[in-house]
């Protein structure tokens, strides 16, 4: 297929309500979106499990997940980053010092370590399911990214692992993945592979791990809701994810 740009959706806070969930105007909008020759992507922290009904909803089959570290565009696998087990032993037992918890991710499954307060109220947090207990399951399944459940303990996590980037998407958790990864290089890869670096792109965020995704793309947008950090970055600030930001903001770029 010939596309005429691409467009970028972080989940939380973005494409979703405030009760994580996809309305009827959105799952209009992105039918509206492919109809138009438009690659709507999901771009988010979280892993497929998690966005699957998500995705089927919005009637989106492309996504960028756990922070860059996967990428799948109709289907196909193009990208898939994984954490060498040594470096995630390092985690694990820093993790443990600080009586935070670990879970454990790859597109397939989640799994943990333990089931603290910090991690029940992180799944409460995005209203998804707490993962399994498996704490030696990293040593045989591949691991994409991490996430560690606990407070406080950001700046310590950064300088014990520069060469990771700590990204905190709720008040009880941390995304964690290589330096190497991030929405923005995946959005690179993604349109490197696919041959779209001569389309506009459009990125739609409110967190702090949108950054990146904003310094990779042409055009963007940063919700209402959104950090002051990315709307200083915005090329718009439309409204809020639950007064119907993503509409208004295709409409205003004549995307739909």
């Amino acid at each position: 297929m010939t596309y005429k740009a691409t467009a970028f959706f972080d989940l939380d806070g973005t494409l979703l309500d405030d009760k994580s969930q996809v309305r009827p105007e959105i799952a209009q909008a992105m039918t509206q979106l492919k109809a138009n020759n438009i690659l709507p992507v999901i771009a988010t922290g979280r892993t497929e499990v998690e966005v699957a009904a998500i995705m089927k909803e919005a009637n989106i089959d492309s996504d960028i997940i756990m922070n860059g570290a996967f990428i799948r565009v109709a289907g196909d696998v193009i990208y898939s980053d994984l954490y060498d087990k040594a470096l995630i032993k390092e985690v694990y037992e820093a993790a443990k010092t600080n009586d935070d918890a670990i879970s454990f991710y790859n597109e397939r499954e989640i799994w943990c370590n333990e089931h603290n307060d910090f991690l029940l109220g992180a799944y409460n947090f995005i209203h998804t399911p707490v993962p399994p207990l498996d704490p030696d399951g990293y040593l045989t399944k591949p691991v994409n990214m991490l996430l560690i459940l606990g407070q406080n303990n950001d700046e310590y996590y950064t300088s014990r692992f520069p060469q990771l980037n700590f990204y905190r998407n709720t008040p009880f958790s941390l995304d964690t993945v290589k330096k190497t990864v991030s929405k923005g290089n995946a959005v690179k890869l993604l349109q490197e592979k696919l041959q779209l670096t001569n389309i506009p792109s459009y990125a739609f965020g409110d967190g702090p791990n949108d950054v990146a995704l904003f310094e990779a793309c042409d055009i963007k947008i940063a919700m209402g809701n959104g950090v002051s950090l990315l709307k200083e970055q915005a090329d718009f600030i439309t409204k809020s994810n639950t007064d119907g930001g993503i509409v208004h903001a295709l409409k205003h770029f004549d995307l739909i």
